[in-house]
């Protein structure tokens, strides 16, 4: 039995330990869950791409980059990962514990890079409209996506030689001694910079929708308080405001200007009030319909989404990143490298629920495939009745 526990932990290829050999059985269940999770979530995002024209915008390209990359993830190397923590060991052999590695580091850099071109393009559409269209064109978009994948792979190649197994997380990564300082500058521009990058955007996006929305408070408040008429043109320059941001972050933007009749707005708060026309801190924009309290909650949910994006994200990773930047030594119980190993997990499967459930868009095409989905079962059943 000794014999046994020794070869165990002196395999270059195990990750057996008796702090860890409960936890696996909570790991691989975890891994089980986000496998098929993120597979059904990533596959049907991408179907509703396909198969609903509606969907078919220049943001939800970018969020089926994402589906890609996390259902790379989720099909392909999640099921080894959970084969490996249910033998506590790698069973596939030293060339494929390479690719798992590059393979890994490639779905990483592409989710975390899609994620910021996705905050990017919308602070561009809400407060520089002619940048958006200019930087996010059919052209400038496939160049922007064929670029993640190019760059990740480029970034994580030259890792080749240094992808190893690492036992205190169970699966197969770059070395952390042999791969600096390239991997250290590699990790901090994915994460932190990235981190940094996606924060600041979203924080960007919820500032501009909450000047909108202060605006149209302030100006309800003047005409509840002064009893007097306002000029039309200041009502509806507030109400157009609101409903032209609404409008494009409802709808994300359509891939030609056929498809977008909004094109030509923005959403821009640029003058200060003045004593003759009250809350003309509103631009102006073309005539719209009246913004309605359907328009508020579409301005609150999309705030909602931008914010849980961005905490998701900093909610899966920064743990795993701050133990690995704290315990350089690896002295730290290797059950918790585990664990905020496995927390990053949870990115792969989340991303449909944060960027696709929350839309209405979204929601009504899942409808419709799981409706096709489940019409073979209910005929069935029908018959067998």
């Amino acid at each position: 039995m000794l014999q046994t526990l020794t070869n165990q932990t002196e395999d270059g290829f195990s990750c057996y330990s008796p702090s860890v050999e409960v936890y696996r059985y909570f790991a691989v269940l975890w891994g089980c869950s986000v496998t098929v999770t993120g597979t059904v979530g990533n596959l049907m995002t991408i179907l509703a791409f396909a198969s609903d024209s509606q969907l078919r915008t220049r943001f939800n390209v970018l969020i089926v980059n994402l589906a890609l990359a996390d259902l790379l993830y989720c099909t392909v190397l999640q099921p080894i990962s959970v084969d490996s923590y249910l033998h506590l060991r790698w069973r596939s052999g030293e060339l494929w514990c390479r690719i798992f590695g590059l393979l890994l580091f490639l779905s990483n850099s592409v989710s975390t890079m899609t994620l910021c071109l996705v905050a990017i393009s919308r602070y561009l559409l809400v407060e520089k409209r002619a940048v958006f269209d200019r930087v996010f064109s059919d052209r400038g978009l496939a160049c922007l996506l064929i670029a993640t994948w190019a760059l990740g792979l480029a970034c994580s190649g030259p890792l080749w030689s240094v992808y190893v197994f690492v036992p205190q997380v169970c699966i197969c990564s770059f070395h952390r001694i042999r791969g600096r300082p390239y991997t250290t500058i590699l990790l901090f521009f994915y994460f932190f910079v990235g981190l940094a990058c996606v924060g600041t955007f979203n924080f960007l996006i919820y500032r501009r929708v909450r000047l909108v929305s202060l605006a149209l408070l302030r100006y309800r408040f003047s005409r509840r308080s002064s009893k007097k008429k306002a000029p039309e043109t200041d009502e509806s320059s507030v109400r157009n405001s609101m409903a032209t941001c609404s409008s494009e972050l409802g709808t994300q933007g359509k891939l030609t200007e056929m498809e977008d009749p909004l094109q030509n707005m923005q959403c821009k708060t640029s003058k200060k009030p003045s004593a003759h026309k009250p809350n003309a801190d509103v631009g102006r924009v073309p005539p719209s319909n009246p913004a309605s309290s359907g328009e508020d909650l579409e301005f609150k949910r999309v705030t909602r989404m931008c914010f849980g994006v961005f905490l998701s994200f900093v909610f899966c990773f920064f743990p795993f990143m701050l133990l690995n930047i704290a315990d350089k030594r690896s002295s730290a119980p290797r059950v918790l490298h585990m664990l905020c190993s496995n927390l990053t997990w949870l990115n792969s499967c989340i991303n449909p629920i944060l960027y696709a459930v929350m839309n209405r868009q979204f929601r009504r095409a899942y409808n419709v495939l799981l409706t096709r989905a489940a019409t073979p079962f209910s005929y069935l059943w029908m018959q067998s009745s």
